[in-house]
């Protein structure tokens, strides 16, 4: 029964720790979200953050500019913000700030999410999803 207890606590411990690392390695202006398809990343303020599939990872651009970026504004990489796999930056060539990516992609906001946890940009036109935590680069249908 003692061994049992130690190792449910190491478990438990091992458990925590990984929640910890997890925590650390999120960029400052990004959280996680649980919303009605599940654990997804969102800016501190609430709102889902999206990837968009005409993007090419790594290519180290973003394929949504004007209409597109005022529809869907692109994640600003906080100040003093270090690039550390899976996050990253691109240049954007608007003039606004360095925009934060995920595993390459680069990440958007959706201007019609109203309140946190709306994740109304999922599956749009099939082009967009919820930025998820461990997700495949690969593009699944959208849900």
């Amino acid at each position: 029964m003692y061994l049992k207890r130690i190792a449910t606590l190491a478990g438990i411990g091992a458990l925590f720790s990984a929640g910890l690392a997890l925590a650390a390695t999120l960029p400052a202006n990004i959280e996680t979200m649980q919303t009605k398809i599940g654990t997804v990343y969102a800016t501190t303020g609430g709102k889902t953050v999206y990837e968009f599939k005409k993007d090419s990872p790594h290519s180290h651009s973003s394929a949504c500019y004007a209409g597109c970026a005022a529809l869907w504004p692109p994640v600003a990489a906080p100040a003093g913000f270090v690039p550390a796999a899976p996050w990253g930056v691109v240049a954007r060539h608007d003039g606004t700030p360095r925009q934060l990516t995920y595993k390459g992609y680069p990440l958007y906001t959706w201007s019609k999410d109203a309140k946190p946890g709306d994740v109304t940009g999922q599956g749009v036109k099939d082009f967009w999803r919820a930025a998820r935590p461990g997700a495949a680069a690969s593009w699944a249908p959208a849900k």
